[in-house]
């Protein structure tokens, strides 16, 4: 018997010098996992969403202090409030569409995990423009630094969802649809165009501002018909 299948006292079989270490399962390079990741970003996210309430908590102190009725803690911050329902909503989108995008992935690579780092970015910088909305209301500034935010986003999505649809053994074998990849994947490169003229509705007619974003709900659609008539 020669030494490389000798078993040892534990019972375990030795290692073949010839042949090279397998890696961890799930593990990519950096040994970074699909799993870690994923929880990082949905902490780094919830954090993110909650910032958002602050300044509205902040007000009820203020409206004490300067004995105002507690309903001019709404009345009078409407579009304090307007913003943030706005930006919960789009933080949860963007998450529930970062979660399609990992639902599968069980190796992460380096171009993807910054890619991701972008996209957190993004996220993370969102609270700012936010609370410029409800201190400047219709301004186009901030509207267009809203909108490049949420672009960035938007991009950083599209490029992590190339890599994964490009790079090979990142995927769960066993939990990929025919078709899906492509077809998120073409949903995410319409939103993004779709995106830019939302940007440029919302600089040309300042009252459709941010309302254009409903423009971003149109791939979906368009897809899901698509796939019940097929």
């Amino acid at each position: 018997m020669s030494a490389s299948n000798a078993v040892d006292g534990t019972g375990t079989g030795g290692n073949d010098p010839a042949q090279p270490p397998v890696p961890a399962q799930g593990k990519g390079e950096g040994g970074a996992s699909g799993e870690r990741l994923v929880l990082f970003t949905d902490a780094v996210t919830a954090i993110s969403i909650t910032l958002l309430v602050l300044p509205l908590v902040d007000l009820v102190p203020e409206a004490a202090s300067a004995h105002e009725p507690a309903s001019k803690v709404f009345a009078g911050h409407l579009d304090q409030i307007w913003s943030f329902l706005l930006s919960f909503a789009v933080i949860a989108n963007i998450w529930r569409e970062h979660h399609r995008t990992f639902s599968s992935v069980t190796r992460v690579t380096r171009s993807l995990t910054a890619w991701n780092m972008g996209w957190l970015l993004s996220v993370v910088v969102l609270p700012l423009p936010t609370e410029m909305i409800g201190a400047y209301g219709r301004d186009r500034f901030v509207a267009g630094f809203y909108y490049t935010v949420l672009l960035v986003s938007m991009v950083c999505r599209l490029a992590m969802l190339r890599i994964v649809k490009t790079t090979p053994g990142l995927l769960d074998e066993n939990d990929q649809e025919p078709g899906k990849l492509q077809e998120t994947y073409t949903e995410s490169y319409l939103n993004v165009l779709l995106l830019v003229l939302a940007l440029v509705v919302a600089l040309a007619v300042p009252v459709l501002q941010y309302y254009s974003l409903l423009l971003l709900v149109l791939p979906r659609r368009v897809l899901l018909r698509g796939r019940r008539t097929r």
